[in-house]
């Protein structure tokens, strides 16, 4: 039992402890006298109540959240409209509440954070980007003629999912899509569309990527405009549109994307051609392939009846009887020289015949000659080779005689030679 004599502002202890309304008091007194302070965080939560607005408060980096309320007094004296997603600065106080033992932070004033300290690190963020080249229009490829999957990155059943959609399957109804939803603002945008750019960057059957939103004030699209998602549409593969619909603060998703559209819309009929004017080009062509035939035909069938009527086709036999004098002239020349060079080979053929006569050895045997043969069928060059007694064969002019020998005779004179 606690001792009921023992002094309120006693330390507690297990033999007497506190009353919880005195420890709730307690909290209450310790946290009133920090007094208000600015901190800055996301909205996450925003409420209204009975006039009053409860919500809750994010930390920027940290995974920290605390509730907050503003009573309606402090509300109608608050300037702008605030939601969810915003970013902002507020006055607030601890607030313990004793009876239900809960904390929160009463709001006595909520700005939205300054554009101009936005701005800075924007602009400080673009110029780091552009020195590392991701703004270069020579990385910026062409898109497509006619894609035949476009990968769509947009929020959960929005307006700029529908308008994509219906437009682009208006311009060609045979166009497919791949639909990847993410968060279009707050601070889940960075992590989910860097996440559906790479899964569609992945896709090898998908040729075009629209990143979409409805547009927006400047602080919704701060997403957009992070440099993990800058970095990821830059390295993507895969050609990507900007759709985000917001004209006077451009993310920078708009300078890295390699086609920047105005609106949803816009990004429908840049990314799909329109199938009624693809066929109305293609008849215009058409009659124009058609036009330059029929005038390229006509005007060489002029050109060959130009030249049918000039006199050298006109009448074709005068090149016969221009030449035909000419034929008969070489002719009678071609067969004067084939005779004359008979003629001449004739002769020498005569000359070779005769030099060939009386270059032989019967022309020898004709003067009265003879060869004589020894027994072994050689020419006998003297009388050595044919001792008395040895058959011999004599080669005349007319025939050939056997004969025997009687040995050496006397010498010749010099008188003649013996036939």
């Amino acid at each position: 039992m606690t001792d009921a004599t023992a002094p309120r502002d006693a330390p507690a202890t297990r033999e007497a402890p506190w009353p919880v309304a005195q420890l709730s008091a307690k909290l209450k007194q310790y946290l009133d006298r920090l007094g208000t302070v600015w901190v800055e965080g996301e909205i996450t939560q925003w409420g209204v109540s009975g006039g009053n607005v409860y919500g809750k408060l994010k930390d920027l980096d940290a995974d920290a959240t605390v509730s907050f309320q503003i009573w309606s007094s402090v509300k109608s004296r608050l300037g702008g409209e605030f939601t969810q997603g915003d970013r902002v600065v507020a006055l607030v106080k601890p607030n313990w509440w004793v009876k239900g033992g809960s904390l929160s932070m009463q709001v006595f004033e909520l700005k939205h954070v300054g554009l101009g300290d936005l701005l800075e690190r924007l602009e400080r963020l673009r110029a780091q980007l552009a020195a590392d080249g991701l703004f270069d229009v020579s990385r910026k490829r062409r898109l497509p003629f006619l894609p035949g999957v476009v990968g769509l990155i947009t929020g959960k059943d929005s307006d700029a999912e529908k308008d994509v959609l219906r437009n682009a399957r208006l311009r060609w109804p045979a166009v497919e899509f791949r639909v990847v939803h993410a968060a279009v603002q707050g601070d889940r945008t960075p992590g989910e569309v860097v996440a559906a750019i790479e899964r569609l960057d992945a896709d090898p059957e998908v040729e075009v990527i629209i990143i979409a939103r409805g547009g927006g004030d400047f602080q919704n699209l701060l997403g957009f405009s992070d440099e993990r998602v800058v970095r990821a549409a830059a390295a993507a593969s895969t050609p990507i549109v900007s759709a985000i619909g917001h004209e006077a603060d451009r993310p920078l998703l708009d300078e890295v994307a390699d086609l920047r559209a105005s609106t949803p819309t816009d990004a429908a009929k840049r990314v799909v051609p329109d199938v009624g004017e693809e066929l109305l080009r293609v008849e215009q062509a058409r009659a124009r392939i058609a036009l330059r035939l029929r005038t390229l035909v006509a005007h060489e069938i002029d050109r060959i009846g130009h030249l049918r009527t000039r006199p050298a086709l006109a009448d074709t036999a005068w090149i016969v009887d221009r030449r035909a004098e000419d034929l008969t002239r070489w002719v009678a020349r071609g067969a004067e020289l084939v005779e004359r060079q008979i003629e001449r080979q004739t002769h020498r053929i005569g000359e070779l015949r005769g030099h060939l006569r009386a270059l032989s050895p019967q022309s020898t045997l004709d003067r009265g000659y003879a060869i004589v043969q020894g027994p072994d069928g050689h020419v006998l060059r003297g009388p050595q080779g044919a001792p008395s007694g040895a058959a011999l064969t004599l080669t005349l002019a007319e025939g050939r005689l056997a004969a025997r020998s009687e040995g050496e005779a006397a010498p010749v004179g010099d008188s003649g030679d013996a036939e």
